[in-house]
């Protein structure tokens, strides 16, 4: 499949951008999610359609482990990728996704993210015109009711955005909790930019303690000196992990 270069992005120097949405049918922890209907659609569609509004995007497709998967790819047109089922993450997936089909940047887009809006991407792509960036991913200002939920990944940073750590604890820690004087909290949204570089690596990369004591596969860069540029967003997402968060999106998709 031919990628379509945006000219004016060639122009800035960040050459061909793959959107790449995983889409793995066996999730945990709610079954065949990707598949699940929201308002009436598959949460797929949701995700593609949103991408497909970003004009950064060269071109977009799914990468799928699952026939089913790629029979609803086929049924509605969209450009797709069978890999691997032994894969164990979706930077894995997009790798392997990579050694088939050339970009220069990948956009690691999250299959249950249906809230997803062209700003996102357009906020992931943009710190690539510096040419020391490698992996991008975004962070938004934390609602109080998420601070201390291990399911919301909190992310600091230097002041200057790159990424010190990635947890689902509660960091920074407020020793002293003076009244009106907590820190910033930020959440991690878990999308991801990459240099074709930093992706080929990841794969020979070994999964430290970090990494599989928070179960958070971005630690891998961190714990192996690979630095992450965390762009600021206005604009939250919800990703679908519960029956709840699906009855979330669907009233806010639903209107």
């Amino acid at each position: 499949m031919p990628i379509e270069s945006n000219p004016s992005l060639n122009a800035a120097g960040l050459g061909s951008i793959l959107g790449v949405i995983p889409a793995r049918l066996a999730s945990t922890r709610l079954a065949r999610k990707v598949l699940r209907p929201i308002a009436g659609r598959p949460m797929l569609a949701w995700v593609y359609e949103a991408a497909m509004k970003c004009p950064q995007l060269g071109n977009v497709l799914i990468a799928t482990d699952s026939d089913e998967v790629a029979d609803l790819c086929r049924t509605n047109g969209w450009p797709f990728q069978l890999t691997s089922p032994d894969l164990p993450s979706g930077t894995d997936r997009l790798h392997a996704v990579a050694q088939r089909i050339h970009a220069d940047i990948y956009v690691n887009i999250q299959g249950d993210e249906p809230l997803l809006r062209p700003e996102h991407i357009a906020s992931l792509i943009s710190p690539f015109s510096n040419t020391q960036v490698e992996v991008t991913t975004l962070k938004v200002a934390c609602a109080p009711e998420n601070i201390a939920n291990p399911n919301a990944v909190k992310v600091v940073t230097t002041t200057d955005g790159r990424a010190l750590y990635f947890s689902r604890a509660t960091i920074p820690y407020d020793r002293d909790a003076r009244a009106g004087e907590a820190p910033e909290y930020w959440k991690h949204l878990g999308l991801y930019a990459y240099r074709k570089s930093a992706l080929n690596r990841f794969p020979t990369l070994p999964a430290r303690s970090l990494e599989q004591a928070e179960r958070l596969e971005q630690l891998r860069f961190l714990e192996n000196g690979i630095h992450i540029h965390v762009e600021p967003t206005r604009y939250d997402t919800i990703g679908v992990d519960t029956e709840s968060d699906l009855q979330r999106v669907e009233s806010i998709l639903r209107g």
